[in-house]
């Protein structure tokens, strides 16, 4: 079995969460928390890209 890489359930719980804050800023009818949230959520995935990315050139994925 292979061992969890944690940095990548924290990025992706932070990921669905932005998501998540998507939705609510939505229902709050919040064009700010909106745009917010969009930005997180980019952010958040390409640190998990970039972080995959540098661990698959040096051999530790």
């Amino acid at each position: 079995m292979k061992r969890i890489k944690w940095i990548f359930v924290v990025y992706a719980v932070l990921a669905t969460i932005s998501i998540m804050g998507i939705g609510v800023a939505i229902g709050e009818e919040s064009i700010l928390g909106v745009i917010v949230s969009i930005v997180a959520v980019i952010l958040v995935m390409g640190f998990g890209f970039k972080t995959k990315a540098k661990l698959r050139v040096t051999g530790k994925w």
